[in-house]
């Protein structure tokens, strides 16, 4: 990876540093949460929705006119594998965690819905921007 990469996209780099800690790490005993249906999926929804919010923003920081093919390939396809594999690599890697294929569902679904909402603020603020 060129070193230009960490310079110019720091944030992007640190939540999916965070990230992949988060998934491969053991998880410790934790007191009782509140009783939120499905609180795992939306906390993969909301990392992995939130990563591509942020490589979107440094994307479009970074850049003058937007390279579709290649702001597609860092903010989507990027995080998307990235689920796929730390959910192989929970499944396959560890003994304290578990893959699920729901949890992949959410990364994704976080991803897209984060799409959208680049899109829209990308139209609105930036309505002449290639």
């Amino acid at each position: 990876m060129k070193a230009s990469y960490l310079k110019r996209y720091p944030l992007s780099h640190l939540v999916t540093a965070v990230i992949i800690v988060l998934s491969l790490a053991p998880i410790p005993e934790m007191p009782q949460l509140p009783d939120v249906k499905l609180l795992d999926k939306w906390v993969h929804f909301v990392m992995y929705g939130g990563l591509c919010l942020i490589i979107w923003w440094e994307y479009l920081r970074q850049h003058r006119t937007t390279n579709w093919k290649r702001a597609g390939i860092g903010a989507i396809v990027l995080p998307i594998v990235l689920g796929g594999l730390l959910e192989l690599g929970q499944a396959y890697l560890t003994t304290c965690r578990s893959g699920e294929w729901m949890d992949f569902v959410a990364d994704s679904v976080g991803v897209l819905l984060a799409l959208v909402v680049a899109y829209l603020v990308l139209a609105w603020i930036y309505p002449r921007r290639n």
